[in-house]
């Protein structure tokens, strides 16, 4: 099985293991409001057009973690850009971590995942019919915020992400949902996962949310020594995978 998993929101990764090959990343840029936004792009084969995926990180930034689910994706036959929210930082310990995800406008982050499906929906190796997103942590919280602005976003995969509950907001998301929490996450709490189950249900809007009984928060990361439930994860990535599989490709 494919090595996959998350960094845990409290401990620093760089990890050699998980550097890319030479050449399997393109950095790119996007106009995103009146700045530039940024990311890595990972190109599957064949000219296409193909089902594209936004790739959003969690609180340490592009990490290399991200790039290497990025490139997994690609070479499951998706265009694949992992956008930079923090634009070239990464950070190293918990404090830098939480001071960059403090330091980052919602409205920013929002802006610059909307431009990135923008950017993505004109390339003519992709089809603007079949784009997706998917975050872990901080990224599963903006990935839900992106299809609440982007009614034409098609699949999105939250993974112990914040999630809305404004009956407001849920109604502008046209995307299919996937979510995968942890039981025993003090943070995105099994009780959140009902609520927000509750609000989609209400405007008949179907959702796929697994909470693992016995798993904490960024259960999927192998490099979190104290969480890491290899089963779960295994089970929770396969999801996606099939989840993307259903909703993107013809």
């Amino acid at each position: 099985m494919r090595l996959r998993g998350l960094i845990y929101c409290a401990i620093p990764l760089l990890l050699a293991s998980l550097v890319l090959p030479a050449g399997a990343q393109q950095p790119v840029t996007f106009p995103s409001g009146d700045a530039s936004g940024q990311g890595l792009l990972y190109l599957p084969q064949g000219p296409g057009p193909h089902p594209a995926l936004i790739v959003i990180h969690e609180w340490w930034g592009l990490a290399d973690w991200i790039k290497q689910e990025a490139a997994h994706y690609a070479s499951d036959g998706y265009v694949t850009l992992a956008v930079d929210l923090y634009r070239g930082k990464v950070a190293t310990d918990a404090e830098m971590a939480h001071e960059l995800m403090r330091g980052l406008p919602q409205d920013q982050g929002v802006r610059d995942l909307t431009s990135a499906m923008t950017w993505l929906s004109q390339r003519k190796d992709v089809d603007k019919r079949r784009i997706g997103a998917v975050g872990w942590c901080m990224g599963g919280g903006y990935a839900i915020q992106l299809a609440v602005a982007a009614p034409n976003l098609k699949a999105v995969a939250v993974n112990y992400g914040a999630l809305p509950t404004d009956k407001a907001a849920l109604a502008s998301i046209h995307a299919a949902v996937i979510g995968n929490f942890g039981g025993q996450d003090r943070g995105i709490t099994p009780d959140s996962v009902h609520a927000f189950e509750s609000a989609m249900h209400s405007l008949g809007k179907p959702v796929d949310a697994k909470i693992y009984a016995d798993a904490g928060h960024a259960f999927e990361n192998p490099t979190n020594a104290t969480g890491y439930r290899p089963a779960d994860a295994a089970d929770a990535l396969a999801r996606i995978d099939q989840f993307f599989r259903q909703t993107l490709r013809p």
